[in-house]
Order: C-alpha cells, then sequence, then structure tokens
C-alpha cells in the first residue's frame, strides 16, 4: 500500500500520471481535495454509498472490499481498490500515506482499561509536561495538539485520524503523547500501526457487553494492546484477577502494578494488601480532598506523590500515569532495557531523583479533569462524574460519601440506550446501596425508549432497596435537568450531590437529535437558584462552547 503515496500506481489510473495521495479519511463529510477515501461497511451503511459526495470533495481514490465495489460499479472515474478486509488494512495505508512520522517521532503511552483511561491520560500529559516535554492527548473529551484543541467525538478516534493526528504532532514538534485507547478502537483497528513507547491497564469491569459477547471476549480484545504490534513495553494494574490474566497474557516486557488502598496506622505504614506486584501503593492518606500515597518498587525504589483529585481510584490512576512514565524513562536510561533490573542502579537513582523533585515541585496530579469527579458546588459538595457503569458508579459513591453524622448522599443517574442492557439493574442496585436519595432520569437515549431504559435501573434499585431494607428514597425523572434539579432541592448544605453518567458531555442524543444539555451547567444553576456557594465556573463555562 506504501506505492499509493506520491508514486505512479497503474492499476490504480491505468496512465503514466502519478497519483499522489495526500491524506485519509474514512467519512466522505471531511474529505479534502487529494484524499483517499476508504469506503468501508459500517452498522447502517456502506461507506461506498457516499462515494460520490467524497469523490465530489475531492478524493482521488476509493478503497473498499467487495461489496462496496458492487455498488459503486464502473460509474466513477477515480482509481478503486478492492481488498477482501478493507478495514483490516486501514491502519497500515493510514501509516503509510502519513508517513508513519507520528509513530516515529513522538514518545507514545496508551491507557486502557473500562475506568479511569480519561484521568490517567491526563495525568500522564502533566506529569509529562512538568519533566519539560511539549505534549500532545487524544481521548475522550478532546484532542490536544500543543495548545491546539480539537472536539473529540469518540473515544480513540478512526486510525486514518490518529495517523494524520501523530503526523501533525511530529510536524509541531511536539515530544510526546497520551492516547486513550478504548476496546471498540481495538476491536476496530483504530490504532493499528500504531507502536507506543508504554501501555497501561487500569481495570476490567462489566462494561461493553453488547459489543463484545462476554466479559472474556472483552478481555480479549483489551489484551490485544499489550503485544508487540501496539506496544514495546506494558504497565498493568493487577488489584483483581483481571489484572492477573492480563498480565500473564501480555507478550511484552510487562511492569505489575498493585494499587490496592493502604492506609497510615499509629504503628506506622502498614503493608498493602492485594496481589504481588513489581510497584505497589503503600500509605494512602487524606490530603485535603485527595489523598497522599507511596510508590514502592525494587531495589527499595520510592516515589511520594499525591493528587488531589477525591478517591482510592485517583490514587490508582495517578499511581499508573507515574509508573508508565517511570518505565519510559528506565527504558531510556537503560537503552532499551524496560525491566528495572536492566537499569545500572546508578542510573535508576537518578532517574527516580528526577521524578521526585517533579512531584515536589510541580504536584502534576492535582489538576481538574472535565466531568471527572468536577467539584460544581461546595455547601453543599455538588460534584459531576462520568461514572456510567456499575463499578464506577460504586467508586464515585465510595469517593464522594459524606462523613459528617447526619449528611446524605444524593445520586443521579441513568442508564444509556443501545448498550449493554444486563448492566442497568446491576446500575440501579448498586446506587440502592450507595446512595441514601436515588433519583433516576434520562442519559443518551438514543433510539431506545426512555421509559423502558428507566424501568430497568428502577427495578434494580426497588428490588434492592426492599430486599435489604435500606430504606432509600427513590424517584424517577424523564428530563434529566427536572432530576437535577430535585436534588439541589432536597439537598441541605452538609449534603453530597452525585450526578454521574454523562460528565464533560454537552449533548443528549434522543432520536438522533442532538439537545443540548450539560450536567455541569443544570447543576450550577440550580445550586445558584437555592444560593448554595459555587465553584469557578471556567472549565464549565468554556466546555458548553464545544
Amino acid at each position: 500500500m506504501a506505492d499509493l503515496v506520491g508514486a505512479p500506481h497503474p492499476a490504480l489510473n491505468g496512465g503514466e500520471d502519478s497519483l499522489r495521495v495526500t491524506g485519509a479519511s474514512l467519512d466522505s463529510r471531511t474529505i479534502q481535495r487529494g484524499d483517499l477515501y476508504l469506503a468501508l461497511p459500517g452498522a447502517k451503511a456502506h461507506g461506498a454509498q457516499f462515494a460520490g459526495p467524497a469523490i465530489a470533495a475531492g478524493a482521488v481514490a476509493v478503497l473498499t472490499d467487495d461489496a462496496g465495489s458492487r455498488l459503486l460499479g464502473a460509474a466513477y472515474s477515480v482509481p478503486v481498490l478492492t481488498v477482501a478486509d478493507a478495514r483490516a488494512v486501514t491502519g497500515a495505508v493510514a501509516a503509510a500515506i502519513y508517513g508513519g512520522a507520528g509513530t516515529a517521532a513522538l514518545e507514545l503511552f496508551a491507557v486502557t482499561g473500562t475506568n479511569g483511561k480519561t484521568t490517567t491520560t491526563y495525568f500522564l500529559n502533566s506529569l509529562l509536561q512538568a519533566l519539560g516535554k511539549t505534549t500532545g492527548l487524544i481521548g475522550t473529551i478532546e484532542i490536544l495538539a500543543g495548545g491546539e484543541a480539537i472536539p473529540s467525538k469518540l473515544t480513540t478516534p478512526e486510525s486514518t485520524d490518529v495517523h494524520g493526528l501523530l503526523a501533525l504532532m511530529a510536524e509541531k514538534g511536539l515530544a510526546a503523547a497520551s492516547m486513550e485507547v478504548s476496546s471498540h478502537a481495538l476491536a476496530f483497528g483504530r490504532v493499528d500501526a500504531v507502536e507506543f513507547n508504554v501501555a497501561g491497564f487500569t481495570n476490567l469491569t462489566q462494561d461493553h457487553l453488547d459489543l463484545h459477547g462476554g466479559m472474556e471476549g472483552y478481555f480479549t480484545t483489551k489484551a490485544a494492546l499489550f503485544t508487540p504490534a501496539h506496544t514495546k513495553a506494558a504497565v498493568i494494574t493487577v488489584d483483581d484477577e483481571w489484572g492477573s490474566r492480563m498480565a500473564a497474557a501480555a507478550t511484552v516486557p510487562t511492569t505489575t502494578l498493585s494499587t490496592s488502598a493502604a492506609t497510615e496506622t499509629a504503628d506506622g505504614p502498614d503493608t498493602t494488601s492485594g496481589p504481588a506486584a513489581d510497584w505497589q501503593v503503600h500509605n494512602v492518606r487524606r490530603d485535603g480532598i485527595g489523598s497522599a500515597f507511596t510508590l514502592r518498587g525494587p531495589n527499595n525504589a520510592a516515589l511520594h506523590a499525591r493528587t488531589g483529585l477525591p478517591g482510592d481510584f485517583n490514587v490508582a490512576n495517578a499511581a499508573l500515569a507515574l509508573l508508565m512514565v517511570t518505565t519510559a524513562l528506565l527504558a531510556q536510561a537503560g537503552q532499551g532495557d524496560s525491566a528495572v533490573g536492566g537499569v545500572e542502579e546508578g542510573r535508576e537513582k537518578a532517574v527516580l531523583a528526577r521524578l521526585q523533585a517533579v512531584l515536589d515541585t510541580h504536584d502534576p496530579f492535582t489538576i481538574e479533569v472535565p466531568g471527572r469527579m468536577q467539584l460544581v458546588g461546595t455547601a453543599p459538595v455538588a460534584v459531576v462524574d462520568f461514572a456510567h457503569n456499575p463499578d464506577a458508579l460504586e467508586r464515585a459513591l465510595n469517593a464522594v460519601r459524606p462523613v459528617e453524622a447526619g449528611a446524605r448522599l444524593i445520586a443521579v443517574f441513568g442508564a444509556t440506550g443501545e448498550r449493554d442492557a444486563t448492566k442497568r439493574p446491576i446500575m440501579g442496585a448498586v446506587v440502592a446501596r450507595g446512595a441514601d436519595v436515588v433519583i433516576i432520569t434520562d442519559d443518551d437515549p438514543h433510539d431506545e425508549d426512555p421509559a423502558a431504559i428507566r424501568a430497568d435501573v428502577l427495578a434494580g434499585a426497588r428490588e434492592t432497596n426492599e430486599k435489604e431494607s435500606l430504606g432509600r428514597v427513590v424517584e424517577e425523572f424523564g428530563q434529566r435537568a427536572d432530576a437535577i434539579a430535585r436534588a439541589v432541592e432536597l439537598a441541605g448544605p452538609a449534603d453530597v450531590i452525585l450526578v454521574a453518567g454523562r460528565g464533560h458531555e454537552v449533548f443528549q442524543e434522543v432520536k438522533g437529535i442532538n439537545i443540548s444539555l450539560d450536567d455541569r451547567v443544570e447543576l450550577r444553576a440550580a445550586l445558584a437558584a437555592r444560593g448554595f456557594p459555587l465553584t469557578n465556573a471556567s472549565t464549565i463555562e468554556s466546555s458548553t462552547d464545544d
């Protein structure tokens, strides 16, 4: 496929003129003059059906499969390449068109797992900047190429976009980039032909089973990241069986991390429980609304860090980001050996000393991540989070549970339509156990009946409330803004409000229509109407401009 780029290709054009391809896209609406249009089969339509608009916009060639070729027929003047599986070659084609510039020039970090990907990539980005590197970021909330922000619609964009973005970052002279890699991205080849320096794993809990068919399929898809086709080294969190299995399945040099929270006792630091790991989190203790902790590794290595975000899971996210960067720096110090044991002791100490100095002076894990444990109000404490599956909801509820006697936790949440329906009653049960007031509302219904989705969640909440005699208040609102307003109406200054599920998102999709809706804006307005104190609104207000 490399001969598509700036070289004669008689099989394409049937003549002696050279064909120069300067870009590539799977979306006919984003085609620029000189692009290759990759017409792939989709869930509801085949990309070949949109070849006409793509060519009119300037596509100089089309790559498709047999079905697409039949749809195209002989009506188009541009060359058409037909392959058995067009998606399978898209990554390699995109890498050839963009010259693999990003992979060659940038130090690349990937994060996968069910929960924590976004926050971990933000932590990586912050730590890398504190180390003096110019950085890029590709993820759910936004794409950053240095100081340039590009709105993001997918956790990981299509492979053509990924390679184009990495090439742009290399052209801008950036040194490193961090990327969320979802199971969808791995299943659909969106990071094909991208080689990461270090790939990290957060956790694996129930989500996306509509795509993968079950947890085994979900695991297998994630495990593909930790192979030589995708990464040079891995850092894998082994706090449970899935993590241990992921570490065992990895076929690249792997560093394991245990983040099971350990606390400081009157007799001194205790030991971290959980599976044995190369590096372990110790001495987790409250530090403001966040936590301080120590990361201990081989050869008596230790790094002392803190995060300003609440919850043990943010300690885990910070520890993973820290160990991923540590692994990369140790690999460089060891001339390519990513294992700590392969690094001369003096160089290892120098790397750790450099990192500790940065942790002491820059506090890289005390940053605001839009829609991730984002504080909107202070009395009551009012938080917006992206938690949208059972494990994430449980973690979020535990993180914000009030400590003052008599204070209540009020949770607003819902389930997304056209996604794994089996998790809906489980989510209801989790929130019934974790919150004093349970307010169930719509998330993104998509093309499903919103009332039916709410009914599934309500069933789990009410059944658990009754069977376990929890005495929770359980309410239902079809309009999410009304549900948020109700939460604020019920709250007193000592209570905590958690609005979960949508995080940074600013549109709600209902029957194919995007309706403007930002949980942070609605929560802020409801709090202001009651005269409750608010936090700084800068990131909230700017997010609505997307």
